[in-house]
């Protein structure tokens, strides 16, 4: 379509880019470069790393996320480790060892001091950010564990898996309170959300336990291989809507209590209405990669996929936000504290960004 082409230095160290014909060269700082494209009414905003850790694991960086407090990052490789280390300066912490097999994600609980991880061996773990160790080793599913879920403060935990399923469980007691749904088709992705008052969650065929903690209200959102996105109530067990999508759901988020995002393999990010999932609000479209992570950040969201992009659409901006670096390899997980956006890559490193200055 274009080129652009760096014609030197100033003095301060800021390229001087020029731009062929259709493209203008908007704002240029050391970091980042503003470019649009007038005939096509579009603009983007391409924003360099702050800083990289290389060090952290030897090979690809398959999920992270960041500590309440922002102080702590935790990360999962297919090197078979996942480590705690300082978000600042990528320094290694703590080694949490345990899992038999890859480690497939990893969250901080909200007191920051607290990880929840699951794995191919099926099994589902709580861990001490503090002294890296094990306090609670969940058992039940029959398949790989691909994602996870924290209810309110971490009383309840859900987990999703290969095996068609999702499940409630008891952190306290470290038992199954039930499984929320059986789908039949891999799930690879979970988020659990407060519903809009005037939605139908269903009722419980039987009473819940004593033990279900802050069940009551939320909506889980189950992204299935077989092409469908799924609501269930979280209490009720039973289904609010199913959504077919034009492949493999990878991933979902909640946006508000009545927005969700869900993304597919074939590259589409759908925008729906849980109040009415019949027709999308909206569908993005940037390349045919996979969706892999989505992530509510301010009054938008940021997306990564197969090929390396990573961006960040936000209604604010009249552009869109694009994370470099990361070339073709797939960016799989991406997690934010307050300003900093963090992403982990196949490539094996993990990149700060910094948006105080946008």
């Amino acid at each position: 379509y274009g080129s652009l082409t760096r014609r030197g230095l100033s003095t301060e160290g800021v390229p001087d880019i020029a731009a062929s014909e259709g493209f203008m060269v908007g704002e240029v700082t050391k970091k980042s470069i503003l470019i649009s494209c007038p005939h096509e009414n579009v603009s983007t905003k391409f924003l360099a790393p702050y800083t990289t850790f290389c060090r952290i694991h030897q090979k690809s960086i398959t999920c992270l996320d960041i500590s309440s407090g922002g102080g702590l990052g935790v990360s999962t490789s297919t090197d078979g480790t996942m480590k705690i280390w300082q978000a600042a300066n990528g320094e290694i912490r703590r080694l949490l060892e345990g899992h038999v097999y890859d480690v497939n994600c990893c969250r901080f609980f909200p007191s920051g001091l607290v990880v929840l991880s699951g794995g191919m061996d099926a099994q589902l773990k709580i861990w001490s950010a503090e002294d890296a160790s094990c306090v609670v080793t969940f058992k039940g599913h029959k398949g790989g564990i691909l994602d996870t879920a924290i209810v309110d403060r971490g009383r309840n935990v859900l987990s999703c898996s290969r095996d068609g399923t999702a499940r409630l469980w008891d952190c306290g007691k470290s038992a199954c309170l039930g499984v929320i749904a059986d789908c039949g088709s891999p799930v690879n992705g979970i988020a659990v959300g407060t519903a809009d008052n005037s939605l139908n969650l269903g009722t419980p065929e039987k009473a819940p336990s004593e033990r279900e903690i802050g069940t009551e209200g939320k909506i889980l959102l189950l992204a299935r291989e077989d092409k469908k996105l799924q609501g269930v109530g979280l209490q009720s067990r039973q289904p609010v809507f199913l959504f077919d999508g034009s492949d493999a759901f990878n991933c979902c988020t909640f946006l508000s209590s009545t927005y969700i995002l869900a993304g597919t393999q074939d590259g589409n990010i759908y925008q729906l209405d849980v109040r009415n999932t019949d027709t999308p609000i909206q569908v993005i479209h940037r390349s045919g990669a996979p969706v892999l992570s989505l992530l509510p950040y301010r009054d938008g969201f940021i997306a990564s996929q197969g090929d390396g992009t990573c961006f960040i659409i936000q209604q604010d901006l009249d552009y869109v936000l694009d994370l470099t670096d990361a070339d073709c390899d797939p960016v799989y997980k991406v997690a934010s504290w307050e300003k900093q956006i963090y992403t982990c890559c196949r490539d094996g490193i993990v990149r700060r960004y910094q948006l105080s200055d946008l």
